[in-house]
Order: C-alpha cells, then structure tokens, then sequence
C-alpha cells in the first residue's frame, strides 16, 4: 500500500492510497466466502461454491465491490496512522481508479486538527474584579432560608413586589378572545417576571378584586408573537411572613444550635460561592486571552456539522414542528436566520477553544490518569443525580467516555496556562491563582472539577 496527503487548507486533507491487487488476497478470500453464504447454487451446500463459479454466477463487479467496501476502512486508517493525522470528522471516500488485477485507488478527504503556534502564556495578562466582603451576600442567603420557612399572610393594601397574589387573566387579539392565554386562580409572586411582559407593572398597586388591561406579546399559541390585550384581575393578595432569625429558628431550619453557628456556616459558603465564580472568571478570561493571542484555523465542515447537530436538537424539543420554533423564536424577539448564525457562532467558538487546548495538551504532553477520568465521572453523575455505574453505561452506549477523557485532559492543560498567565484584579493586584486552582498536582486535581462544569457549560449552550 502506498499513501500521500494533500494539504487542501490549514484544516482539511485529501489523502490518496493506491493499493496493488496482490495485498488483496486475503479481502478477496474473505469476499468470496461472504457471497457465498449469500447464493444458492445447486450441487453446492451453501457457502462451499467455487470461487470461480461464484464469480461466473454472480459477476465480477460484485465481486469487486464487495472487496473494496471492506478493505477501505483498514487501508484508511492505516493511512492515518502513518501521517499522523489528527482527523475531527468522518472521511469523504472515493473509488479513483480501479485496474481489474492490477491496482485500486481511492481518495479521502477530511477535516483534520490544524497546526497552531502557540503564544508565550507568561506575556499574557487578564484582569478580574476585585473580590468583595460582602456581608449583604450573608444576609441574602439567611433571608432565602428564612423564605423557605415563611407563612402567606393576606392583607387588605395593594399588590406590592414580593407579595403572593391570585390572579385571573384573560386575552384579547384585534377584539377576539385567545382562550388558550386566559386562565383563572393562578398564583403568581409579583416581580419575579415568570409570567406575562407587563404584567409586574400592571398588577403592581392593585388590590383583591381590582383588574387592570395593558397590552403584550404572546409567546405560544396560534398567536404567538402578535400584540395583545391582557386583563388582569387580582383576587388575593398574601405578603410572606419570614421567622424571626433567632436561635430557634437556626435550630428549627439547620443542624446548628444558634444563630451564630449558622451564620458563621453561611458565611463559609458564601465565600466559597465566591471563590467558585471569580475561579470561573479566571477560566474564561485565561481562555479568552489564549483564543485573542492564538491564530486557530476553523474547520468550516465541523462547525457546519456541529452547528446543524445543535439546531436539529433544539427542532426536536418543539415536537419537530419549526413553525412552532419561529414562533417562539419571534416571542423573543430573534427570527431562524439570526438564532442560527448565532449558533453557528458558537459552534465554531466552542471547537477553536477545543483545537487550541488540544495543542496545549499536546505540547505539555499532558496526561489523564484513570483515577482523574474515575473521578470526574463520579462527579458528573453526582451532577445528573445518577448512579455512577448507570451514567457509565450510558455514556458507553452514547460513544462520548473518549469525549470525557477529552474535557478532563482539556481542564489540565488550561489550569497549566493559568499557572503561568498574569492575572490583576481590577484594584491593581497580582491575584494568586494556586489560591483557586493549586499548583501541580493540586491544580490538576481542580482541573476534574473544572472539566464537568465546563462539560455543563457546553450542554446547556447546545
């Protein structure tokens, strides 16, 4: 077998293999055993008739044909391996020439993993907000503990925001009654903006039994889109009552005995919920900066592919039905050409950022222990609240434990750079990365974490 590869653009490759008929022995052995257990001849038991009476009864281009799909997969990837191509996508394959006894010769073109010359990490700087003591942040998370434990109360006074109301609403388009955007007894905490635009600002003042109209966009429905007239009728209004924050209710609403032992909990937890996001700042603004300082070629076909994927998901989530897609589309203002060339957008930025950390790994010659990958498994399927056994199963049957093994070795790699990247707060000062991702080993034990968020990350965007 003899192969060459032609550069056709910084990430696609035509790769041409020609291959004499006398490799083709054993192929054709296992072709003509094949057809025959495919052919009744008479006088022969199936499967047992003579390669030439086979071939006489048959036709030697199904012979042929049958020798060719089956050695291509072998003589391709073998073709691969000894170029040491990076392929990202599947082939496009073409029979090129074909000499009956002589030679065959066929074509693959593919998308492979571009050349990138990587920037000096310790040139790089980025700047983070500066980190804030806020006791307020404490006193949020105590106030959300006291609201899970709170009583409704009703009150005579007008609808003001935070408050439970029952509300009644009815729709009108060009005078005619939409059935489907009318219901009754609904509850509703106004200024959470769950419901209807407008509907916080016309409900807001109004007390049980008042009603008010004011117009809107209906989001679903076979007027999904157009303009509308709501009324809205407030039939009770209830204020939430919160426990008194005291030693009982620490006692009644945690396993502390105070009030003290509880906030001090809360303020560990909103230091670590701090620690947590400007950790992720750092992370995304490290890669912003690599992407900025790094030339990555895109690869049209795999973002082309993958933009499609994300968009094909999304149709089916509507039941299939795109009308109903545009119209939902349309309710947020966007239409399917600006949905999709955002996505697309996308799409192509998430695959740079992989390419690039993928020459980072390269280049650190960065490895995944089997502990590393085990442990970033469990913590996904903590994530999806699964059974970690099941989740493997799963992911097995899906194809994707060589895309997990590809998230942690990607984490690894953009902690080694963050390492070495010069990162400012907004204030001035150096801020200590080890402090959030460690240093060595420590920083890839971080990176396990890192890898499941960020698979998240990429879930939620596709």
């Amino acid at each position: 077998m003899k192969s060459t590869v032609e550069q056709l653009n910084p990430t696609r490759v035509k790769v041409t293999v020609e291959v004499p008929f006398a490799e083709l022995e054993p192929d054709f052995d296992k072709a003509y055993k094949a057809l025959a257990g495919q052919v009744n001849i008479p006088g022969f038991r199936k499967g047992k008739a003579p390669a030439k009476l086979l071939e006489s009864r048959i036709g030697r281009p199904a012979v042929l044909e049958q020798v060719i799909n089956d050695m291509i997969p072998a003589r391709y990837s073998a073709a691969i391996e000894e170029h040491d191509l990076k392929v990202l996508a599947q082939p496009e394959i073409e029979v090129t020439k074909l000499e009956d006894n002589d030679v065959v010769e066929f074509t693959a073109e593919v998308d492979v993993r571009p050349e990138i010359t990587l920037p000096k990490y310790e040139e790089l700087e980025v700047t983070v907000e500066a980190p804030a003591a806020d006791d307020s942040a404490v006193d949020t998370e105590l106030d959300n503990l006291r609201a899970r434990f709170g009583t409704l109360k009703g009150v005579e006074r007008g609808a003001e925001e935070g408050d439970f109301l029952s509300v009644d609403l009815a729709a009108t388009v060009d005078g005619e009654a939409v059935e489907e955007a009318s219901t009754e007894g609904l509850s509703y905490e106004l200024g959470s903006g769950t419901l209807v635009e407008g509907l916080d600002d016309a409900a807001k003042g109004l007390k049980a039994g008042e009603s008010k109209e004011f117009p809107s966009s209906l989001v679903a429905g076979e007027f999904a889109g157009k303009e509308a007239l709501i009324t809205v009728t407030v039939q009770s209004v209830k204020e939430r009552e919160l426990p008194e924050a005291d030693d009982e209710f620490a006692q009644m609403a945690s396993e502390f005995d105070t009030l003290e032992e509880l906030r001090a909990d809360l303020v560990e937890k909103v230091a670590q919920q701090a620690k947590a996001g400007l950790a992720g700042e750092i992370r995304d603004k490290v890669l912003d900066a690599l992407i900025e300082a790094t030339e990555v070629p895109t690869p049209e076909a795999v973002v082309d592919a993958e933009a499609h994927a994300q968009m094909h998901q999304l149709v089916d989530q509507f039941g299939g039905d795109t009308a109903i897609l545009d119209q939902a589309l349309a309710a947020e203002g966007t239409d399917r050409e600006t949905f999709e060339s955002e996505t697309r957008e996308g799409a192509a930025r998430a695959i740079r950022s992989q390419l690039l950390l993928d020459a980072v790994a390269e280049e650190a010659s960065t490895e995944v222990s089997q502990e590393e990958l085990t442990q970033h498994i469990l913590f996904q399927a903590q994530r999806y609240g699964m059974d970690p056994n099941q989740f493997v199963q799963q992911i097995q049957q899906a194809g994707q434990l060589g895309s997990l093994f590809a998230d942690v070795r990607r984490s690894k790699a953009l902690a080694d750079v963050i390492e070495k990247v010069t990162v400012k707060d907004t204030e001035g000062n150096a801020v200590d990365t080890s402090e959030f991702f460690g240093t060595g080993e420590d920083a890839e034990a971080e990176s396990t974490e890192a890898a499941a968020e960020s698979t998240d990350e990429q879930a939620s965007e596709d």
